[in-house]
């Protein structure tokens, strides 16, 4: 197969396609944008591995990011284990981008890397001089070809420290006409004269036309600090072309909803993932994560808009269209962070532009993307209330009516795992700590009491990226039943909050044995789930991830998973997630398990598929270990897959 086919036509900035001479639309063999295509599909046309051949996978190369002079770890990464934990490798999110011929990575090593997408030879590298790249990976834009002096192919990515950087895409060089050398600093107008406090980008930005749309990686906590907008800048120049304030300010909508002067400052309420792009439309998706302090609110009574809400906005401009908030006054750490998919759903005879956006509560919302209405009807329910002194814990929060929740939403003493005695014993001990733990059902709060608390701080759905099958109507979801534990409890005056949430097993506890890394309450642990989007209802559920400590007749338990899934026309989902370090294959019709094979590590990434030069399909996935899940295992590794 001859790599260039036909001249390229470009939907948008990052959707290419190989087209013929005669304008028609040939198969997409590259992987342009982080969800293949600007709307986040995350699907692939390609057919050459199917449900026939895909036990012959075999792997076709191995990258190891690591140099022979490896620089400290990436920024990002997930807080210290509780339990044995021994890494040799920082761990990566990373999702490559292959266009024309390259793939392109960013590593955990402080480098880009442009490869060779059928040996994973390396091609160019770049190497910062300060601060990590985005964990998640970058963007790619085919340039201008109209601007005088013509631009060719640029790469963005944020870093670590702030900085907005553009490559030139065939050598791996800054493009100095980018900001000052290649470089834009994004702290600009954002800190609120915060200075010292982290910011960054942990995820890669979106294009839409000529602007590079960036959100925000700021931090957790104190309350006050560098403010979580989302900026567009010009691609060609790197000047800042609109602001979107994701906390409101006097005389913007939704700024109401902040008691007195409690928006003035405020951090969080940020995308610290990725968004999509209805390119037809002209709208961007923001999948915003919650206010600091992720768990007391009294310093910031009212719904908080626009936090853990989906906004969209008109890309060109900035301005907001419409917004639908899944939590109202977040006091669990609930981010919205999956990127938002989009589709058309076909309800009742009548096709529907939708966009749906999985929740760390195990809550899947499916919108009509030209208004944000719900498709299949939300309401608002009673939850509990909070007993902690000052804070006003909002009395009702939306659920969807359909579909059903993904993730396990609550918990009964009964429910504790008994898959061995010894783990049974720990974790009645756990639970009956204190006087024992309560749970009162969806949205139990921390409280000066106790708590177990389902979905935990990871989740339900996390960054997972879903994948999206149009043929079938299908949307692939990945969630894990990991609860949280915790109380809150009161900080001295003058403290970097009034409140903070602790346990016995640290300041964020999971439900667990950390030692073990087993969850306290009966499997599964961790599923990949099938919706029919154009009904609503689930249509399978497949356990994912297997526990090897365990007995082998009760192995088949589900595990942890961070990362996200790959939708093929061959009616393959390809996902790795677990920390099971494995990567598997299922059938997206039944969801059967078809194909499961042992990799280097834990791979908290989500794979991508393409055709290299010789016509063979590749499997391409990021396997390190490591994350918020605290996978012990450590590799730094990016393997390809084909038929042999």
């Amino acid at each position: 197969m001859k790599r260039r086919l036909a001249p390229l036509v470009i939907i948008g900035a990052a959707g290419l396609f190989l087209s013929s001479v005669q304008g028609q639309k040939k198969v997409q063999t590259d992987w342009p944008t982080f969800g293949n295509d600007p709307g986040g599909q995350r699907y692939a046309p390609l057919a050459q591995i199917n449900a026939g051949n895909v036990t012959r996978l075999v792997r076709a190369w191995t990258y190891h990011m690591k140099p022979a002079n490896a620089e400290a770890p990436n920024a990002e990464t997930g807080p210290p284990a509780r339990g044995p934990r021994r890494r040799s490798n920082p761990e990566s999110q990373a999702v490559p981008l292959v266009v024309d011929g390259v793939m392109y990575l960013t590593t955990a090593y402080r480098r880009v890397v442009a490869l060779e997408p059928e040996t994973g030879k390396c091609v160019w590298e770049y190497a910062l001089k300060s601060g990590s790249p985005a964990t998640r990976g970058l963007e790619y834009w085919a340039g201008d070809a109209q601007s005088k002096p013509p631009i060719g192919p640029r790469l963005f990515f944020g870093t670590s420290n702030g900085e907005l950087i553009a490559l030139d895409a065939k050598t791996g060089q800054p493009e100095t006409d980018f900001g000052a050398g290649g470089v834009v600093d994004m702290k600009v107008g954002v800190m609120n004269g915060y200075d010292q406090i982290p910011y960054g980008l942990s995820s890669p930005p979106i294009m839409y036309k000529s602007l590079v749309i960036t959100g925000a990686h700021t931090q957790e906590s104190p309350m006050l600090g560098s403010s979580g907008d989302v900026r567009a800048w010009d691609a060609r120049t790197g000047q800042l072309v609109w602001t979107f304030h994701t906390v409101p300010r006097p005389g913007e909508a939704g700024h109401e909803t902040w008691e007195g002067d409690s928006w003035k400052n405020r951090s969080g309420v940020n995308v610290w993932s990725m968004m999509t792009v209805d390119v037809a439309r002209g709208l961007v998706f923001l999948p915003l994560g919650s206010p600091t302090y992720d768990y007391y609110g009294g310093d910031r009574k009212g719904a908080n808009l626009y936090g853990d809400a989906l906004v969209a906005l008109d890309a060109n401009t900035g301005k907001m269209k419409w917004h639908f908030q899944t939590v109202h006054h977040d006091l669990w750490d609930y981010d919205l962070c999956t990127p938002p998919t989009l589709f058309d759903a076909t309800v009742k005879g009548r096709k529907i532009p939708a966009v749906a956006v999985m929740t760390k509560m195990g809550l899947l919302f499916i919108l009509d993307r030209r208004d944000g209405k719900p498709i299949y009807g939300v309401e608002e329910r009673p939850i509990p209330k909070t007993d902690v002194p000052g804070e006003a814990s909002w009395p009702t929060q939306p659920f969807p009516l359909k579909p059903a929740p993904l993730a396990r939403n609550s918990f009964k003493r009964e429910e504790l795992a008994d898959l061995t005695p010894e783990h049974r014993k720990y974790c009645e001990a756990l639970f009956d700590r204190d006087g024992g733990m309560r749970n009162e059902g969806p949205y139990t709060h921390y409280t000066t009491m106790p708590s177990v608390v389902f979905p935990g701080t990871l989740g339900g759905g996390n960054w997972n990226p879903m994948s999206f099958d149009p043929k079938l109507g299908y949307l692939f979801i990945n969630t894990q039943d990991l609860g949280g534990i915790g109380q809150m409890k009161k900080n001295p005056e003058g403290g970097r909050t009034p409140w903070s949430r602790t346990s016995p097993l640290g300041p964020v506890g999971r439900f667990w044995n950390p030692d073990t890394r087993w969850p306290c309450q009966q499997p599964p642990w961790g599923r990949l789930v099938a919706v029919n989007v154009n009904t609503g209802e689930i249509v399978w559920q497949a356990v994912l991830g297997i526990t090897e400590g365990l007995p082998e007749d009760k192995q088949k338990t589900g595990r942890p998973n961070l990362g996200g899934s790959l939708a093929t026309a061959s009616g393959l989902v390809f996902i790795g997630a677990t920390d099971d370090s494995r990567f598997r294959a299922f059938d997206a019709r039944t969801g059967k398990e078809l194909w499961v094979t042992k990799i280097d590590a834990g791979a908290h990434s989500a794979p991508i598929t393409y055709i290299g030069k010789g016509g063979k399909q590749y499997v391409v996935i990021t396997a390190t270990g490591g994350g918020f899940i605290a996978d012990p295992s450590s590799a730094d590794t990016v393997i390809a897959f084909a038929l042999p």
